[in-house]
């Protein structure tokens, strides 16, 4: 009875102060970010015209990455020659690496802002408690809060979404997010743009071990402009899986033989 009672008691904190739910969620994200585990995993993407897969190592100087297949199929000899050749030639100069690390750290920060912005862009509303690998997630609904002003231009994304958002119940953590784009919305993430009306967006998270919880899926099916002129519509989906831990110091040249080597 005291464990149904503490059920409850949860169930009922998240239905009264959903965005108070969200922002511990959040912060468990940024906090696990903080203690984040190296990993090697594979990289599947595919588009309307194209699918690749890619092995990936994160190491201390940024991910190192070797294109293992190419439209569904596995390299051939002479594709995987030319692959091993471009990590050897990044391996002879730090400077390219460096300036992909540098993007790399860029982007990770850009979507860190907008993560920690959603507890107080959008009005929340619980939805429920449904099954999500394995455990169970509690569901709330989300769009924009009238009124709110975002801090700059990278936030402004935020006033345009409405969907769903996911939140693991045992650990509070972000499992998945569907955004539909409700009005046309100026972004920045790297260039200026803005995506149409009518754009979707799901990200979903799994945990992958060590308490560490990785981006497992991105599906996106968006039309608007890029630097406000050039057109753009694609749908894109990656998935990461075979997540496996790599040592905490590596530098980027090792990870390039863990890569060539296939260990």
């Amino acid at each position: 009875m005291l464990v149904l009672g503490l059920v409850r008691g949860v169930a009922q904190s998240a239905e009264a102060d959903p965005a108070a739910l969200v922002r511990r969620a959040v912060q468990n994200q940024a906090e696990t970010e903080r203690t984040h585990h190296p990993l090697r995993y594979l990289l599947r993407k595919k588009d309307e015209r194209h699918e690749t897969a890619k092995e990936l190592v994160e190491t201390r100087d940024g991910d190192v990455a070797l294109l293992v297949a190419d439209g569904g199929r596995p390299l051939t000899p002479e594709a995987r020659q030319a692959e091993l050749a471009r990590l050897d030639t990044l391996a002879q100069h730090p400077e390219l690496q460096r300036k992909r690390q540098q993007s790399e750290q860029k982007d990770a920060a850009r979507a860190a802002h907008v993560l920690g912005l959603l507890p107080d862009a959008l009005i929340y509303k619980f939805d429920g408690i449904v099954s999500c690998g394995g455990g169970e997630c509690y569901r709330l609904t989300f769009k924009p809060k009238p009124g709110w002003n975002p801090p700059d231009i990278e936030g402004n994304i935020l006033r345009g979404v409405a969907g769903e958002i996911w939140i693991d119940r045992r650990q509070e953590r972000l499992v998945r997010i569907d955004a539909r784009f409700i009005a046309d919305v100026t972004y920045f993430f790297g260039i200026l743009g803005h995506l149409d009306k009518g754009s979707t967006i799901r990200l979903e998270q799994s945990e992958v071990g060590n308490g560490d919880w990785e981006l497992t899926r991105l599906t996106m099916n968006v039309t608007g402009k890029a630097l406000l002129v050039k057109n753009l519509s694609f749908k894109v989906t990656e998935e990461t899986s075979g997540f496996a831990p790599v040592p905490p110091d590596i530098g980027y040249r090792e990870g390039i033989e863990l890569l060539k080597d296939g260990r």
